[in-house]
């Protein structure tokens, strides 16, 4: 190495001490300066480094630390599309190593059905977890098929084709009253519009609109001793909410009321393993337009249901979901559950239950921050979403 490295050309000096004289041999080494600059990395190297200390927590010497991912997506219900995502990971006090750190998601989509959206979504918590606020700001612009309204139609109805443009904003205030027990104010805000409907579709409408727009405002109480919200290792969630939304914010025909309740532990097993528990409902009043119903399905519970195939005032669901680390930032999980909708029209029944089952595989963009692909089953039905954080 010292050959390529360096020349060298042996000089002769002489020295005198008290009249003597001493001879001898000086090689200076001459070092190639290009070999002291660094080495440029290739880019498969550079994205490599870059995800890998992505998996690091740098909120303590970052504002924000912030990660950017994109790439191919597909679900049943938008198809295969490109989407891009920024994760960030935050504290408002770095010195505070107690609480855990606040989480910021920036996503955008677009697929080859002509769906798209946009949409921020995050969690806010001050020092030692006093206060925390939470937010979901989303436009989506979809191609959607509809089967009507409740179990009988999304069972035995033809599915319809129509687009559906919705605006939402969600924001909850919260503060602590004593030992991880919070109560908070809610803002809802929701605008659908539904477009190029077909005549089936409008018939099942049953006579609504096809465009409504409502604010809500309300009040929620919860106990949370999560020790980190996209990800919890432990502890337990519940919480109890009501909104209120005033038939003077908006074109509903009434004042209308949606009560909604979540219940969820986290419990671990063995090294790298965790079993998670989700209960779920919602209540909605009646007259309660069609935007604004309980969609059974999405990418947090009935994974695999179409959303919104099965559409009614009240919901149900529950699950319980067994999570394994396998290796480095690679993970997987299995769930198995099951889901109810119901009104005053069609009251419950046990035999409407829907079950629901699946397998995923995690990966970890962020310090415990997962990438989600899941393969979701149901009652004649199956798909696959790709999504951020946890389902619950």
């Amino acid at each position: 190495m010292l050959a390529t490295a360096a020349t060298a050309q042996t000089e002769y000096r002489y020295h005198v001490i008290d009249g003597d004289t001493v001879r001898y041999t000086y090689t200076p080494i001459q070092i190639d300066s290009s070999l002291l600059q660094p080495q440029r990395k290739g880019f498969l190297h550079r994205v490599v480094d870059y995800f890998g200390q992505s998996a690091e927590d740098h909120t303590f010497d970052k504002k924000i630390d912030l990660t950017f991912a994109g790439g191919p997506s597909y679900s049943k219900t938008t198809k295969l599309g490109l989407g891009v995502l920024a994760a960030g990971l935050y504290r408002l006090d770095r010195t505070d190593s107690i609480t855990p750190p606040s989480d910021l998601s920036i996503y955008a989509n677009v697929t080859t059905s002509g769906f798209y959206s946009f949409g921020v979504t995050g969690n806010t918590i001050f020092r030692h977890a006093v206060r925390k606020i939470d937010y979901d700001v989303s436009f989506v612009s979809a191609p959607r098929d509809s089967w009507g309204l409740g179990y009988t139609a999304g069972r035995h109805n033809p599915k319809s084709d129509y687009v559906e443009q919705r605006y939402a904003i969600r924001g909850r205030f919260l503060q602590r009253l004593f030992a991880n027990t919070y109560a908070g104010a809610i803002l809802n805000f929701e605008h659908t519009r539904g477009r190029k409907f077909k005549p089936e579709s409008l018939a099942y409408l049953e006579g609504q609109h096809e465009s409504y727009t409502a604010t809500g405002f309300g009040l929620l109480v919860e106990y949370d001793s999560r020790d980190f919200i996209p990800n919890p290792a432990r502890g337990l969630y519940l919480s109890v909410q009501e909104v209120w939304f005033p038939r003077g914010l908006g074109n509903c025909e009434k004042s209308l009321n949606r009560l909604t309740f979540r219940a969820n532990a986290y419990l671990r097993l063995w090294k790298g393993g965790l079993a998670a528990f989700d209960l779920q409902g919602e209540f909605n009043s009646e007259g309660t337009p069609w935007p604004m119903l309980a969609r059974l399905g999405g990418t947090e519970r009935m994974r695999g249901y179409y959303e919104g195939q099965y559409t009614d005032n009240n919901l149900l669901t529950a699950q319980v979901e067994l999570r394994q680390h396998i290796w480095r930032r690679i993970g997987c999980a299995v769930w198995g559950g099951a889901g109810n909708i119901f009104s005053e029209d069609e009251p419950f029944s046990w035999r409407k239950t829907l079950p629901n089952y699946g397998i995923g595989l995690r990966w970890e963009l962020k310090k415990r921050v997962n990438v989600r692909m899941d393969y979701g089953f149901g009652r004649s039905t199956s798909g696959f979403l790709l999504s951020i954080n946890e389902a619950f």
